[in-house]
């Protein structure tokens, strides 16, 4: 568990109802001249609860029990923080650069594309990287601390051998793992709903020149849950922050000014600049998402099965096929390869049914997800076993290794905090 916590303390991702409710801020922990508040805790521990799937609500017990595993965690990297500055352990922005676009990249893979990332978090992707950067700047400098003072520590074979003799009963099983590869088609809105969306957007436009104020209209009918509360207010951004539709209207306007309808991959917005300051500008917008309607769902439907069509004649190879129609575009250009997994593992339901009924090198028949309509091609298949010294000889002298040093890393922190002040409210 505070393994993940370490991994996942970076990610603001969800349960964004949640971090919206007023939340009474106060002390809950200080550390030297730095303090944890009670909303920095709440809203690093819902993200972590999001990461291992577990929903607050339904298991407060165990909400609170990650919450006090949080908490420490936050004590511990702020006094681990503090050591690297002390011994100016420096980070190379290429560096920060790699590991932020891995993490958003594997934020991406979760849901599914990075316009729908960026409608989960009611940002852009490159405002998302500016906010997260120091973040990651952090870690980075806590990891090299780490990795400086306990990277020479190796490992004999024969505390291998002791490791494996004691620990072999209490070693994980080597689970079900499968290399898979899969061809994404979205149900993407057609003609029809997209002059709905057009017509109702419309309207509303003319509502606004008609006399009736714009913040109320934003309120009653905006579908951007980001900002449709306060007006559709998004608050002062600069160039980069927008989809480059919305920024090319939006930075033309001054203060007061109203757009016309502009249409993005969101949908259609109507767009009013608030103030201006310099580079940047506030504005205010409505949006009316574009929806795909039943008719959409059968086209998709067809157009999967046509493609499922093609991978029945042994001229056609999956990763060709895939590379050509895929629209997950985080994997088309590798042949659609989605990488290896335990099955327990996989998010989605469907594919654990899909992977179930194939063999090595088999295709599935389409199926759906709430990402969009998928066929699925088994790479290959390992089957759940235990760990033997001969078969599994590095991944079991890796478990000791690791564990050898965790034991000296903890060994050494609580040495670090006898020197540091440390007071839990």
């Amino acid at each position: 568990m505070q393994k993940k916590i370490a991994l996942f303390c970076f990610l603001i991702f969800s349960f964004n109802q949640l971090l919206a409710q007023q939340i009474l801020d106060k002390i809950v922990a200080v550390v030297e001249d730095e303090i944890i508040l009670q909303s920095e805790l709440t809203q690093y521990a819902l993200n972590i609860a999001f990461q291992l799937r577990l929903d607050p609500r339904r298991d407060p017990e165990k909400f609170e029990q990650l919450k006090d595993e949080t908490l420490q965690n936050l004590i511990n990297q702020k006094i681990l923080l503090a050591k690297a500055e002390e011994d100016s352990i420096e980070v190379e922005e290429r560096r920060v650069d790699s590991v932020l676009e891995e993490q958003i990249n594997r934020m991406i893979q979760q849901v599914g594309s990075e316009e729908k990332l960026e409608e989960q978090l009611g940002m852009k992707i490159n405002k998302l990287k500016r906010n997260f950067r120091d973040e990651v700047r952090k870690n980075l400098k806590v990891e090299m601390l780490q990795q400086t003072k306990f990277s020479q520590i190796q490992i004999t074979r024969r505390e291998v051998e002791d490791f494996y003799n004691t620990m072999k009963d209490s070693l994980p099983e080597l689970k079900e793992t499968v290399d898979i590869s899969h061809i994404l088609i979205e149900v993407k809105p057609g003609g029809e709903s997209e002059s709905d969306a057009r017509e109702r957007i419309e309207n509303l436009l003319q509502r606004v020149k008609d006399g009736e104020d714009f913040s109320n209209l934003c309120r009653q009918y905006s579908e951007d849950p980001g900002n449709a509360s306060v007006g559709g207010e998004i608050g002062f951004m600069q160039r980069g922050d927008f989809v480059p539709e919305f920024e090319e209207v939006a930075f033309l306007l001054e203060p007061g000014e109203l757009s016309d309808v502009v249409k993005t991959r969101f949908g259609f917005h109507i767009i009013q600049c608030i103030d201006r300051k310099g580079d940047k500008i506030n504005v205010r917008h409505l949006l009316i998402r574009l929806q795909p309607d039943e008719k959409d769902e059968t086209i998709t439907e067809q157009k999967i099965k046509d493609i499922r069509a093609l991978l029945d004649d042994p001229n056609n190879d999956f990763e060709t096929i895939a590379k050509q129609y895929s629209d997950d575009e985080t994997t088309k250009e590798q042949g659609g390869h989605l990488g290896l997994f335990e099955v327990e593992n996989l998010q989605e339901q469907e594919f654990k049914s899909a992977i179930a009924g194939l063999k090595p090198a088999q295709i599935s028949q389409p199926f759906k997800t709430r990402f969009g309509w998928h066929i699925l091609k088994l790479n290959s298949r390992q089957e759940p076993r235990e760990l033997t010294i001969d078969k599994d000889w590095e991944k079991i002298e890796l478990f000791a290794l690791n564990i050898k040093r965790q034991r000296e890393f903890q060994r050494w922190l609580e040495e670090i905090k006898k020197d540091v002040y440390v007071e839990i409210k």
